[in-house]
Formats: C-alpha cells, structure tokens, sequence
C-alpha cells in the first residue's frame, strides 16, 4: 500500500499555537487534506492573531475550535476530539504551550483536549533560539518525552527574530513524514535493513567518470517505506539528486569499492540486505592522475572488473543468517539471467526489470518486476509507482522472515 492509501480515512487533529510559524500549519493542514486525511485544527486565542481560523476551516473543510465557550463548541468536544483521532499534532508548539502540556495545565479548549487525549500526541516545537535552548524549555520537552509524546527536533537557521540556530518549525513536508510513520502499521519493527541505491561512479581521470543511468529512485522509496513501517534502516548509496528518507540513516559512496566497505561494515547486524543499486561492473584499471586532454585520435581505456559486493556477501550467507535481496536490470532474456544471478550469489528473492521498457526501470516513477524466489516461484507484479512497489516488496520480505523463523 503506498503511503497516501495508509493514511486515506485517518483522523488527525492539528493543534496552533501563538507563534509566527501559525503560518506553516495552513500547508500541514493542505498536505494532510491532499493524503486523504479528515483533518481538524483546534487552535489556541494567541493563534488567531497570528492566522484567522477561516483559512483552516477552508484548507480542512471542518469547523475550527479555538473558544471553548462558544456555541458552536459541544461541551464535550475537548474531551471527543483526542479521544476520537489517531493523532494530535501541535505545531508550532510555542514555549508557553510546552510548559503548559509538561504540567499537565488545562485553560482552554487545545490545552483541556490534550490532556485527555487517548491518541498519539507529535509536538513540533518553534521559538526563538535563547528560548529553545533555555533550560526549563529543554526540561519541559524532556517531560514531554518521558510522558509518551513524540517531539520532532526544530531546524536550525535564520528565525523571524532574525537571530541564528535552532528554533524553526520543520517544513510541512518533514512534519508530514513523521506523521507518516506515526500513523503507519510498524509490522516491520523487529528488522534492520540494509538497502543499497543508486549508481556508482569510477574515475577515468580527475574530472570524468564511468557511471550508469540510475538514479537511485527505487531504492529510496525502499528505505523510506522500510522506514515508515518500523525498520532499522541504513541507506547506502551513491550519487543521487534525492533527498534521503526520513529516519534512515545514510551512508553515501561514490566508487563500487567504498559502496562494498559500506555495506559490509554495516550489514553484519542486519536482517535483511537489498541491494537495489546499479553497480558498475568494470572500472578504469589505471585512471590518469591527470585531465586527459583531448587529441585527434583515439584512444582506449583498459577496463577491470569490479567487486561483486552481492556475490561476497552471499558467500559468507551459506548458513541463511540474513535475507538477501537482489535486483536484475536487464534489457533481454529476463527471467534466465535473473534465475542464474539468484543462484550464483545465493540470493533468496531477486527482482527482474526489463530496462528498455519506457515504463520501468531507470529514472522512471513506476516499475514493473518479476520476482523470482529461491525455491523457483515466479511472481508477476502489474506496472506500479516505486513507492507502492517498495511495499509489495517488503510485504514479500516480511513472509520469507516469518518462514525462515
């Protein structure tokens, strides 16, 4: 299931409180909106000065709630909305309203439903960065851990205040990740998983390389959808233009030699490794210290092989202490090549792509595979985007884990 069909019917309640960074909770609210979520916003009286609840009420399609005594409010409804959502998100989380849910204080509707709320509870702390950094702050949000919330760390940078440092609410964009992870199924929780992605690069000279079409996209939506479902995730890959998932933790390469120390340093306390990216095969066997520059004839590079990392690690797996995953990008005689590499490097699941499809393989949005198991089974899987395939594919991996236990 891709991540926008995990959170379609969830009920999130967004919490603003009195900080310039209201402004930012307009573009949480849209995005949770756009990802299928009935999403209510419940806002301290500091906040509308800042951001009038009409435009939440437009982004979200629902009444606002910031007076606890107004007529529209049920009396009840601070004590229904926490208890009735998946998830509560203050953001911004300013200091006073820190203090406020550290100490168990009640004075308005947002503070009141907090309290009783039953559901997860994400806060999103912003403020200026003497206030952050402030020790009863930090003590608050200490206590707020310690009581079960979850508390995203701010960013660090310019603040409205025109001061330097951490304070600054996270973009919705990153706010929508963890509240992502928080609302998806951890059904991978017990796994640490390696993931390799992208290409490598070997230099011909100081300023050319051999390198491949990939870019990495696959096994980035891997390690994100990992990530979401609960796994230890550790993201080896090499040049890409992506930005890593969040909550991986990522180790990038250039050359196929620094990826294979990557990977086996790493991997000998993983579960699962997958290994997604496009290695070369060869590399220059002597690139020139030097700039090669051009001349009226031709010349040739002498080539080596490269290290075969998924072959080295499936010789050190005879006992089946680990899942190996591999990926066959071919562009002729699919399913024989990618039965050969199943067996030659002990894998127990290889994905085949057809990279001269236009639809699939490099630098495309969706994919079509075959997967082919160690015990001869063949699965076709219909055109898909990365991210959905990513979880077809983990889904496939959980069963092999639970077999093999």
């Amino acid at each position: 299931m891709d991540e926008q069909g995990q959170m379609t019917g969830k009920k999130v309640i967004v919490g603003v409180t009195g900080g310039i960074a209201a402004y930012k909770a307009a573009e949480l609210v849209r995005l949770l909106v756009r990802s299928g979520v009935n999403t209510h916003v419940a806002m301290t009286e500091h906040a509308t000065k800042f951001v009038a609840p009409l435009t939440f009420e437009a982004l979200s399609g629902n009444r606002v709630v910031w007076d606890m005594w107004s007529h529209e409010t049920s009396p009840m409804d601070h004590i229904h909305w926490g208890q009735e959502s998946d998830l509560v998100v203050i953001a911004p989380a300013t200091a006073n309203f820190v203090a406020k849910m550290a100490n168990g204080m009640g004075d308005d509707f947002l503070s009141t439903m907090v309290l009783a709320a039953t559901a997860k509870i994400l806060v999103c702390p912003a403020m200026n960065t003497r206030m952050y950094m402030n020790g009863a702050v930090q003590r608050n949000l200490r206590e707020l851990k310690d009581l079960g919330m979850v508390v995203m760390d701010p960013s660090a940078g310019e603040l409205a205040c025109r001061t330097e440092g951490p304070g600054r609410l996270p973009e919705p964009e990153e706010i929508m990740d963890r509240i992502s992870m928080l609302l998806s199924t951890q059904d991978l929780a017990d796994l640490k998983i390696l993931i390799t992605a992208g290409p490598t690069r070997e230099p011909i000279d100081p300023v050319r390389y051999l390198t491949n079409r990939s870019s990495g996209k696959m096994g980035f939506a891997l390690a994100g959808a990992a990530a979401m479902r609960g796994a230890k995730v550790v993201l080896v890959s090499g040049p890409t233009s992506l930005c890593p998932p969040s909550g991986v933790t990522f180790a990038p390469v250039n050359t196929t030699e620094e990826m294979r120390r990557e990977v086996l340093d790493r991997s000998h306390d993983c579960d699962v490794v997958i290994k997604a990216a496009a290695v070369l095969d060869y590399r220059p066997k002597n690139p020139s210290e030097r700039k090669i520059k051009k001349e009226n004839r031709s010349f040739s590079i002498e080539l080596e092989p490269t290290p075969d990392i998924l072959a080295e690690l499936g010789s050190g797996n005879r006992g089946g202490r680990r899942i190996l995953v591999g990926f066959a990008a071919e562009t002729n005689d699919l399913l024989a090549n990618a039965k050969t590499k199943l067996k030659k490097k002990n894998l127990d699941m290889i994905v085949a792509n057809d990279v001269s499809r236009t639809d699939a393989g490099f630098d495309t949005e969706t994919n079509l595979v075959k997967v082919v198991y160690r015990g001869g089974a063949i699965e076709d899987l219909p055109l898909m985007s990365k991210r959905q395939l990513a979880d077809c594919l983990l889904d496939r991996i959980r069963k092999i884990w639970e077999s093999a236990k």
